[in-house]
C-alpha cells in the first residue's frame, strides 16, 4: 500500500513532553464581537475569552457551544483551531466551515451575542527558540491550526516560509496573516491555477529551500501534503509536527472517540483532543 493511501493519523507518536504545565481550560460565556463571511465558503468569528486568550498556547483549540441557553440542541460543542489570539484585548478569533447543523447553528450568532467556549485544550506546536527555520504547510480550513505559529515567531530570529493552499485564490486562508506576521516567503497554491499538485508543490519547496533547509515542519488540512512534509524532511534532515483533525464530543478526553490509531492491543491509542492534536509524523527512514 502506498502512502498517498495509508492515513497519517495511524503513522504518529505524541510529541514528548517538556516539562511545562499545560494550561488549564477553563470555559467563557463569550461574547461574540464579530461574525461574518471569510473568503469563499468560511466563517470568521471574534469572541471576548480573556482566559483562554491569556493562555493559549500555538496549535491549542477550542470547543464552541452552538446550542444558546435554554435550547436543548445541537447537544455536542464543535472543535475549532485558534486562528488568532490577543492577550492584550482578550480576544481569540476563529475561521470555521459550514459543513453541517451544528456549524450552520453557529452562523446565526451575531455581535453581541453570548457563546459557550470551552479551551484552551490539546497539545500545540513545538518550536524552540534555537529553530533556525520553520516550514508551515496548510491546506484550507486546516491553515487555521497554523496561523499561531507564525503570530509566535513575529519579531524571532526563527525565520518562516509558509505554504497556502485551497482549491481557489477566493479559499485561500492565512496568506497575507504569514505576510503580516513577517513571514520571509508565502507560497500560494490552488486547484484552480493546478499548482496544489505534489509533483508541483515538490518542485517549488525544494528549489526554494534546498539552500537553507527548516528544522520543523509543521502541517494540517491534508494527508498527501503530510506525506509530502515527510518525504522532504528526510530530505532535509528535519521534524513534521502534524495537527490532526476530528469529529470530537468533548474535546477533554472523557469520551474516547478520537483515539488516532496507532497502537494494537488492549493498550489504547493516543487521543487527538488530549494526547495531540499536534504529533509527530514518524519519519520514513
Amino acid at each position: 500500500m502506498t502512502t498517498a493511501l495509508r492515513a497519517v493519523r495511524d503513522h504518529v507518536t505524541p510529541l514528548p513532553a517538556t516539562g511545562a504545565d499545560q494550561p488549564a481550560p477553563t470555559w467563557h460565556h463569550a461574547e461574540v464581537l464579530e461574525h461574518r463571511p471569510e473568503a469563499d465558503r468560511y466563517q470568521y468569528l471574534r469572541l471576548h475569552a480573556p482566559t483562554i486568550a491569556r493562555t493559549a498556547a500555538a496549535g491549542q483549540f477550542v470547543m464552541l457551544t452552538a446550542a444558546r441557553r435554554g435550547e436543548r440542541g445541537p447537544v455536542l460543542p464543535r472543535p475549532m483551531a485558534i486562528y488568532r489570539r490577543d492577550a492584550e484585548a482578550g480576544t481569540i478569533e476563529v475561521v470555521y466551515g459550514v459543513v453541517g447543523d451544528g456549524t450552520r447553528k453557529l452562523t446565526t450568532f451575531a455581535a453581541g451575542e453570548p457563546m459557550l467556549v470551552v479551551g484552551p485544550l490539546g497539545r500545540g506546536f513545538a518550536v524552540p527558540a534555537d529553530t533556525g527555520r520553520v516550514l508551515l504547510v496548510g491546506r484550507g480550513i486546516g491553515t487555521c491550526s497554523l496561523t499561531t505559529v507564525a503570530q509566535d515567531l513575529a519579531g524571532s530570529a526563527t525565520a518562516l516560509v509558509a505554504v497556502a493552499s485551497g482549491r481557489t485564490p477566493e479559499a485561500l486562508i492565512g496568506a497575507q496573516f504569514y505576510r503580516d506576521c513577517g513571514a520571509e516567503r508565502v507560497l500560494t497554491v490552488t486547484d484552480a491555477e493546478g499548482t496544489s499538485g505534489v509533483e508541483h508543490l515538490r518542485g517549488l519547496l525544494t528549489s526554494t529551500l534546498d539552500a537553507a533547509p527548516p528544522r520543523r515542519i509543521l502541517t494540517c488540512g491534508s494527508d498527501r501534503l503530510a506525506w509530502l512534509c515527510r518525504e522532504l524532511a528526510d530530505r532535509w534532515g528535519a521534524e513534521v509536527q502534524v495537527s490532526l483533525e476530528a469529529h470530537m464530543a468533548c474535546g477533554l478526553g472523557y469520551c474516547h472517540g478520537c483515539a488516532t490509531g496507532t497502537r494494537s492491543g488492549p493498550e489504547e491509542s493516543p487521543l487527538i483532543c488530549k494526547d495531540g492534536p499536534v504529533f509527530r509524523l514518524e519519519s520514513a527512514r
